[in-house]
């Protein structure tokens, strides 16, 4: 992996567009059925490995779906409880809907310090149960919703490229999958 992600997203390029959703199960059958996005692969009560908000520990749990359409990642995300969250942030502040782009990164600290020294502020950030580092900046003042940079590694990679893969001619049977059936291959 040299440049670009198995999808062919450049590093440092958007990878992923994620909403806040009110009900999961309703938003991926939506999502398939109107802008043929899927299958959807998701997880519910998914709770990260570490976590920070707003620098403070947090436990905030999510339920969340990853699907494709061509190269792009769409996140679709539902709180699954009341705890401060980037999400409740947006939902309190304009609704369900857009929430933010993900840039994929092999730099993750360079990057990281890079959006610091942009001005924007670290508000949600820590590493996922395989290990995969992320940060969200709120980056409203300059664009419609945050920006997450995910770190792509050799197992996120393949990870993503197994979801990609099924979205190939996906023929809109068995739209919404259980994410262990991905994590399952990759062990």
């Amino acid at each position: 992996m040299q440049g670009q992600t198995s999808m062919g997203v450049p590093m440092g390029g958007i990878c992923q567009v994620a909403y806040v959703v009110k009900d999961l199960q309703q938003a991926m059958s939506d999502f398939g059925a109107k802008f043929n996005i899927g299958p959807w692969f998701y997880a519910n009560a998914y709770k990260l490995e570490t976590a920070r908000y707003r620098g403070q520990p947090t436990n905030m749990k999510m339920n969340l779906a990853l699907g494709f359409s061509g190269s792009m990642c769409f996140e679709l995300i539902q709180p699954a409880d009341s705890e401060p969250s980037v999400y409740w942030d947006v939902i309190n502040k304009s609704g369900y809907g857009f929430h933010h782009l993900g840039m994929a990164t092999q730099t993750f600290e360079a990057d990281v310090q890079r959006y610091l020294d942009m001005g924007y502020e670290l508000v949600f950030d820590g590493s996922t149960p395989r290990g995969i580092r992320f940060a969200y900046f709120d980056t409203t003042t300059d664009m419609p919703g945050m920006l997450e940079l995910i770190e792509i590694n050799d197992a996120q990679d393949q990870f993503l490229l197994l979801m990609q893969k099924a979205s190939v001619n996906w023929d809109g049977k068995d739209p919404a999958r259980n994410i262990e059936v991905i994590t399952s291959r990759l062990k």
